[in-house]
């Protein structure tokens, strides 16, 4: 198994959960590396994967969507420089920890774990997906496992469309037909997730929607004519939104799987570490642990 994690999602969360007030010796908050470093060290200890790697995004302005479309994610606030200082130290801390870590200028954190995930799976290794980002369910095969670690709830590839209203391989057109203020994606104005969810149990696929736009006033949906005649005047935002929601999963990345193999944390570098930014015993205890397991 090839444990896959999205770094950004328990960042930003050890952002806001754990108080700024948390400094290095300096008097830099380093609450997120402190919330990160706790997420990971848990995540090795209690999981003991023989394989994982950690997926950051490194730019949110000039990657591939950003030509496609240049308002994608443009809504989105600045990280604060405090937080953009400490991104670059969890990559440390996944280094010191044993942990391979990918990042691009150019791709996302979920293109990274796209590349990865198909790799392994050509390699006849599943992957457990590790974030809450509900994009990422659109890479699970049967074997995998999608893993919102922050509720501790793990889906298999049947239980996604329970949960999100679409099977797997259909979340990248239901997240066009819906769009998404989050990141900024325009999407089809009025289609909300029921709706997205109905026309794509009747025809499968966007294009296939598109290809039977005028069997859609027949289906047995509230407003079905409203809605068909918003996807006709709206064709070209949905498909451009396609383009913003598919996962790039070849992307190039030099990432050979015997490189994603766990490896014993660097104690020298854990201990150097810690010290610098003022983590306690029990930080460097648990790392101890890990080591004393692999060797």
């Amino acid at each position: 198994m090839l444990y896959l994690v999205d770094a950004s999602v328990f960042i930003f969360r050890a952002w806001f959960s754990v108080p700024v007030e948390v400094a290095d010796r300096d008097g830099n908050p380093v609450n997120a590396v402190l919330g990160f470093a706790r997420f990971l060290s848990e995540l090795l200890e209690k999981e003991s994967p023989r394989h994982i790697a950690v997926a950051f995004d490194e730019s949110l302005e000039q990657g591939y969507r950003n030509e496609i479309y240049p308002a994608y994610k443009a809504n989105r606030e600045p990280a604060p420089a405090e937080l953009k200082r400490q991104f670059a130290l969890c990559q440390e801390v996944c280094a010191a920890l044993g942990v391979a870590r990918y990042g691009s200028s150019r791709y996302e954190a979920d293109d990274i774990i796209g590349t990865l995930a198909t790799r392994a799976r050509a390699a006849g290794l599943p992957v457990t997906i590790v974030s809450r980002d509900k994009d990422l369910t659109q890479l699970l095969s049967s074997v995998d496992i999608y893993w919102d670690a922050v509720a501790d709830v793990r889906y298999g590839y049947g239980d996604i469309a329970e949960r999100f209203g679409v099977v797997p391989e259909r979340m990248a057109d239901f997240l066009a037909l819906m769009g998404d203020a989050v990141d900024n994606i325009p999407g089809v104005p009025g289609v909300g997730r029921k709706t997205a969810a109905t026309l794509l149990k009747h025809y499968d696929t966007l294009p296939g929607v598109y290809e039977n736009l005028a069997a859609v006033p027949k289906l047995k949906f509230r407003n079905a004519t409203f809605v068909a005649q918003t996807l006709a005047e709206h064709r070209e935002s949905a498909f451009l939104s396609r383009q913003l929601t598919g996962i790039a999963c070849d992307m190039p990345l030099d990432a050979p799987l015997d490189e994603l193999q766990s490896r014993a944390p660097d104690l020298s570098a854990v201990d150097e570490m810690y010290e610098r930014l003022g983590f306690g015993r029990l930080m460097r205890e648990q790392a101890r642990r890990l080591a004393a397991r692999r060797s």
